[in-house]
């Protein structure tokens, strides 16, 4: 709202010309007081000391009259910017003056309008931040280094069973009696799936934990999302896609040993030459044991034993390997052994060089090398065939998806799933030039 400043009124001057005419009375005053002290004319003994009294008082009232508007201003840009200290950015000065503090009261103006509309647009962003966190289905809980919470959203009040805000209150207290498990969870401060009981069944929650800076002191933000809807939904998808693979195989297997079968029959009947009966006997048992191979791909996926981890002589374990399937060793082996569980390894292995042999690869471009430090062992099969589109890379690791007509989809997330329970990580990557490079990276348990 605009401050008080009285109306300047009559002709304006700059502060520089006001201070001349000023200077200029005052030494007028100056010389008609000396004049009248030294007696220099005697017929003007009367005349210049009124003179001298008038200049005198014209001076003091032209100072006075100098300096008011001045001072009202100074006082109320004083005023102003003491408002801006308590974030008020609503006060104005009018401003009527055409000199150099007119000029700074319209820059005092200006900022003053500029820093009312960053703070109304600050205000709406923090509204419509607000709103979005309060009516998020992820609970938001912000602590600051001494555990207490400094912000909270509605679902967060859900999540830990409370009825009033939980400013104020310290996290690690509410966590313990909520859960023993929540407060594990919380305490450990990493991002990961739990489980917390409930009166109808168990609920999946992910934790995401973060840090960061919030006026210059370090706070700590906990995203508690539910899962269990989405958990479930994702089991009845999968379980969906294995019926329609299922499915699928069964019917191409069972519809031709069918048709064959029904062809045997009339053969039998008929009485004709049973020769054609060895062709037709053949092909049912190609089928039988290609649908036998389908099924024990899925019954291997699902009963995974546990690794049995022994020392393993690198030159020994890739000589019987070779011996099964056809790559070139790259590089020298190290010396140090490796700790894994051979079975199961070379099982990994020949998938993946299997898998690098269908994939389009010259014979001699797929090659296996093997890189050893003092923490792990890192397996790679690598081939020179077209590579992976991004979309194929990203669903290359989930199970039933397959590039190969004739594939099951369980290759390569059997080949992770056995890394994994090692302890270690599996990974495919494009290399430059062509071809897929596939790693097996497995820690070392010092078995030498």
């Amino acid at each position: 709202m605009p401050g008080g400043l009285p109306k300047n009124e009559g002709v304006k001057y700059s502060l520089q010309g006001r201070f001349i005419f000023l200077l200029a009375a005052v030494i007028i005053a100056a010389v008609c007081f000396a004049v009248w002290l030294t007696h220099i004319w005697d017929v003007w003994l009367i005349v210049i000391p009124l003179a001298s009294i008038f200049a005198l008082v014209a001076a003091i009232s032209l100072v006075k009259g100098f300096f008011r508007p001045i001072n009202d201003t100074l006082k109320a840009l004083s005023s102003g910017v003491a408002s801006f200290r308590d974030h008020d950015y609503s006060v104005s000065i009018a401003n009527n003056r055409d000199d150099e503090l007119g000029a700074l009261v319209t820059v005092y103006n200006d900022l003053a309008g500029t820093l009312r509309k960053e703070r109304f647009d600050l205000f709406q962003r923090e509204l419509l931040l607000d709103t979005v966190i309060q009516s998020s289905s992820v609970a938001v809980i912000i602590t600051n280094l001494n555990d207490v919470i400094v912000f909270s959203n509605r679902v967060a009040r859900e999540f830990l069973d409370q009825q009033e805000k939980l400013e104020g209150a310290r996290l690690s207290a509410l966590a313990v009696n909520r859960s023993q498990v929540l407060s594990q969870v919380i305490a450990g401060q990493e991002d990961g799936l739990f489980t917390l009981d409930s009166d109808r069944q168990p609920e999946v929650f992910h934790m995401t934990f973060r840090r960061f800076n919030l006026n210059a002191q370090i706070h700590h933000l906990f995203l508690f999302k539910q899962l269990t809807r989405e958990i479930a939904r994702q089991e009845v998808e999968t379980w969906k896609k294995v019926i329609r693979v299922i499915s699928h195989e069964l019917n191409n297997s069972l519809a031709p040993i069918a048709s064959l079968t029904r062809s045997a029959r009339m053969i039998v009947s008929s009485g004709r030459s049973v020769e054609k009966l060895d062709e037709i006997f053949a092909s049912i048992g190609n089928r039988t044991e290609h649908l036998h191979q389908f099924i024990e791909q899925y019954a291997r996926f699902a009963r995974l034993p546990k690794p049995k981890v022994v020392a393993v002589n690198w030159p020994s374990f890739l000589a019987g390997l070779q011996k099964l399937c056809r790559f070139s060793l790259v590089g020298e082996l190290p010396e140090r052994s490796g700790s894994f569980d051979p079975v199961l390894m070379e099982q990994v292995l020949i998938n993946l060089v299997k898998n690098a042999h269908e994939s389009g690869s010259a014979v001699e471009a797929v090659c296996l090398r093997v890189i050893q430090d003092q923490s792990y062992s890192l397996i790679a099969v690598e081939d020179r065939g077209p590579g992976m589109s991004a979309d194929q890379m990203e669903l290359a690791l989930l199970p039933f998806y397959s590039t190969k007509r004739a594939g099951s989809g369980l290759g390569l997330p059997l080949c992770r799933e056995v890394v994994e329970l090692h302890g270690g990580t599996f990974q495919l990557f494009n290399r430059e030039g062509g071809g897929i490079a596939a790693t097996c990276k497995l820690p070392l348990i010092g078995m030498d």
